[in-house]
């Protein structure tokens, strides 16, 4: 028999009977995760449980059905705050804030959100058994206006937007009175503007 990752600890299931939205667990070397599940019992048959479940490597998404009873080994994806250095061509390096370590990261684990982030931001780096599979950013930024149209006098009042380019090159939609300069508030989640920082 395998030694367990840590001593002691049985490896925890999963039974497909007892999904909850957000549960992760490893099916054929995959780490999959339940976005939404529904237990059907039919007329006539056994029951059995429809999932939506989301491969949390790769992003895909694919609709499964279980019986109830299959079990499968409980994956626990491990998330652990870093603060984020520089980039040098396709690699990202970040820093352990306890260790200090850095590790630099290939542009194919950062997610879209990810042209929010500034240098020194802390992120959420994900991983499994040890191998890096996303960089999560934080929920909301705070970035500097590099380049937006002036706003045109009278333009407030109908409250539309116009484009604007962050500090870290992203575009986000801005009420026309935003200039050139000035901090705002975005929700990375979104991609949206919030408030004036």
């Amino acid at each position: 028999m395998f030694p367990s990752a840590q001593p002691g600890n049985d490896t925890s299931m999963v039974v497909a009977g007892s999904f909850k939205n957000g549960v992760t667990f490893d099916m054929n070397g995959n780490v999959m995760q339940v976005i939404e599940f529904q237990h059907v019992k039919p007329g006539k048959g056994a029951a059995f449980v429809r999932t939506k479940l989301r491969n949390v490597i790769t992003g895909a998404v694919t609709e499964t059905t279980f019986n109830p009873t299959d079990k499968f080994e409980d994956a626990r994806v491990d998330r652990k705050e870093m603060q984020y250095l520089y980039s040098d061509g396709e690699l990202y390096y970040f820093m352990d804030m306890e260790t200090y370590e850095q590790i630099p990261l290939n542009a194919d684990k950062l997610s879209d959100n990810f042209k929010f982030v500034k240098e020194e931001m802390i992120c959420t780096v994900k991983s499994y058994k040890g191998n890096v599979f996303a960089v999560e950013p934080p929920m909301f930024v705070e970035l500097e206006v590099a380049d937006t149209e002036p706003g045109v006098k009278g333009d407030t009042a109908q409250g539309g937007s116009k484009s604007a380019t962050m500090e870290t090159g992203a575009v986000v939609r801005v009420p026309f009175f935003i200039s050139t300069g000035e901090k705002i508030r975005i929700d990375t989640r979104t991609g949206e503007y919030l408030e004036r920082a």
